[in-house]
């Protein structure tokens, strides 16, 4: 097993590398990938048998989130900021959702929400 060390510079290198390619999108694009990752949450969220799978998306959802607001109007950035803070909440509060059907299909129902939201804002559709 490698050392916490050498793990954390992994993870960091592969999230830097993501940022990279992420924000060469422009930013249409990049609300349509925070929509798409969102509606993944939702499918996913219904089929899946892990908590963990739909977990990993969130927290990505929030780095993507993280860095689209500086490129959009000032108005959608709010938005996208409100999202964060509501994924934030369920993260912290996610074993608990996980297990509770009708908490689960509550988050699910508002990932989808939010994704058909931000797909139109996107102007993608």
């Amino acid at each position: 097993m490698k050392p916490a060390i050498d793990r954390d510079r992994t993870h960091a290198t592969f999230f830097l590398a993501k940022k990279t390619r992420y924000k060469q999108d422009p930013p249409n694009i990049q609300l349509g990938g925070i929509a798409a990752n969102l509606a993944r949450v939702q499918s996913f969220g219904r089929t899946c048998q892990k908590g963990e799978t739909i977990e990993y998306l969130l927290r990505e959802t929030r780095f993507f989130l993280d860095w689209a607001a500086p490129d959009v109007s000032l108005e959608i950035a709010i938005e996208l900021r409100d999202l964060q803070r509501l994924i934030t909440r369920w993260l912290f509060a996610w074993e608990h959702i996980w297990t509770d059907e009708t908490e689960r299909e509550t988050v699910l129902q508002t990932a989808k929400d939010w994704s058909d939201r931000l797909l139109q804002r996107s102007g993608l559709i």
